[in-house]
């Protein structure tokens, strides 16, 4: 599975295209370079993107869930907000209107990699959101569990 990492910013042309980083499409390789998937964030004003196997994993993960439960009814909404996004030659995607006015796209788009996902954010809602996880992370003392070799 792609592991993402680190920040960029890419510009939206009129067209609604926007580079995928570069770092990105490689992590996909070999598993997905013909594109990406992205949905709304459910949580977030943000697009939440991975490869065609994070959502293979999202499926199968869903579809364990009890078949008639509220749980299963409700994370399945995901799965119909899916949307395919294919590389143009230049490493591009096109951004859905919805997904772009959901995120409050315009000309510039923050690409935040979160290990086996990346979020896409408007620049300046990034900026403040991530303030506020850091003050989070400091008022919480929140930590990661010990590393595996520890």
């Amino acid at each position: 599975m792609a592991v993402f990492l680190s920040t960029y910013v890419n510009k939206i042309d009129r067209k609604g295209r926007v580079s995928v980083p570069a770092a990105f499409r490689a992590a996909l390789a070999p598993a997905s370079t013909k594109g990406i998937v992205a949905y709304r964030a459910v949580k977030l004003a943000a697009i939440e993107a991975s490869g065609i196997d994070r959502a293979d994993d999202l499926s199968r993960r869903i579809d364990r869930l009890p078949e008639l439960s509220d749980e299963r009814d409700a994370l399945s909404a995901i799965l119909g907000d899916l949307r395919p996004l294919d590389f143009d030659g230049e490493g591009r995607i096109v951004l859905p209107a919805e997904l772009a006015r959901h995120a409050t796209l315009s000309d510039t788009a923050v690409f935040v990699g979160r290990g086996s996902t990346f979020q896409i954010w408007e620049p300046e809602r990034f900026r403040q959101h991530q303030e506020e996880m850091r003050a989070r992370i400091r008022e919480r003392g929140l930590t990661l569990p010990p590393g595996e070799s520890q």
